[in-house]
C-alpha cells in the first residue's frame, strides 16, 4: 500500500487521478502545504470503520454467540453518582 500527496490545487484539477491514486492507498491531501483532507476508497474506509455487523444486529442475529459488550466509563462533569435514595 503506497501513499500518495497532492496538494488541494491539484486535487481540484485531476480528481481522477487522485481517485485512481486512493485505490492503491491513501491521498492525502494539503492545504497550503499542511494536510487536510485523506481520500480512500471504500474498501479501505470500511476496514477502517470495522464494516461487520452493528450491535443491533448481532443481538437479533439467532446465531451468534454470547455478546461481551464493556463500553467505556464515562469521566469529567457527565459522569455523576446517582443517589436513588
Amino acid at each position: 500500500m503506497s501513499t500518495t500527496t497532492i496538494s488541494s490545487r491539484e486535487f481540484n484539477q485531476d480528481a481522477g487521478g487522485a481517485k485512481k491514486a486512493a485505490e492503491k492507498g491513501p491521498v492525502i491531501i494539503t492545504d497550503r502545504g499542511r494536510p487536510a483532507h485523506v481520500l480512500l476508497s471504500f474498501e479501505d474506509y470500511q476496514k477502517l470503520v470495522g464494516g461487520g455487523q452493528s450491535l443491533l444486529e448481532a443481538l437479533g442475529d439467532p446465531d451468534s454467540e454470547d455478546i461481551e459488550f464493556e463500553p467505556p466509563r464515562l469521566e469529567g462533569p457527565l459522569s455523576k453518582q446517582v443517589d436513588f435514595d
